[in-house]
């Protein structure tokens, strides 16, 4: 029993451990995502002035050419999902950049209405692990076949969490209630933690491999 007990603080200590470090790496992706925008905006007086450059010289290919790289400078740190939830948008936004820095192409729909009873630090948990888990199977993919699908809403007093990523035709898996980590050992923590907030929270979670795709859905009571 004792040894049993050592057992179980020695995997809560790693769990414990292994959190920390998500919640760190996540607002690191965040700040960095906002430092870019940031430093985009403080370089706009500067843009400005080298069009009216170009203007004045009447070099109007010059000016097309500079007004493309800014819109592709600015499309890689826009904001593009807007959820209505500050932290949700955070770490949704930074992650869908680092998808796409990848070359995964995301398609996502989330609305959240009104603030959630969830903490931030269970939804950057659930989120950021959901994500990175979907960036790890696409990136094995053909670039023209790396997709992601992320869905949030309410479904009446519960919020609806669903990832779907492609796995190249390959069904994973499935050992108990967990389909098997291709991480390596520690990083299975993830998934495990996901199931620890989700039962906390009194929501629930399926996982489903079938069709050459990936599913986690989740739903969280919010009353």
């Amino acid at each position: 029993m004792k040894k049993m007990g050592l057992l179980s603080k020695k995997i809560d200590a790693r769990i414990a451990s292994y959190q920390r470090e998500l919640i760190e790496t996540h607002y690191r992706e965040v700040e960095n995502m906002y430092r870019q925008i940031r430093g985009w905006r403080h370089d706009y007086r500067n843009h400005i002035q080298t069009m009216k450059a170009y203007a004045a010289a009447q070099d109007w290919e010059a000016v097309k050419r500079y007004l493309d790289l800014l819109d592709e400078d600015l499309t890689t740190v826009d904001t593009v999902i807007k959820t209505g939830n500050p932290m949700t948008d955070a770490i949704l936004n930074s992650k869908i950049s680092l998808a796409k820095a990848k070359g995964i192409r995301v398609v996502a729909d989330a609305q959240i209405p009104f603030r959630l009873k969830s903490s931030e630090i269970d939804l950057c948990c659930i989120i950021g692990n959901l994500f990175d888990n979907a960036i790890e199977a696409s990136v094995k993919l053909p670039e023209d076949q790396r997709l992601i699908r992320v869905y949030m809403d309410m479904k009446n007093t519960q919020l609806y969490i669903s990832f779907t990523n492609f796995t190249a035709g390959k069904k994973m898996k499935k050992e108990g209630k967990l389909f098997r980590s291709t991480k390596g050992e520690g990083h299975g923590f993830g998934l495990v933690r996901i199931d620890a907030i989700v039962e906390r929270l009194g929501g629930y979670i399926s996982r489903n491999s079938e069709d050459g795709a990936f599913t986690t859905e989740i739903l969280l009571p919010q009353m």
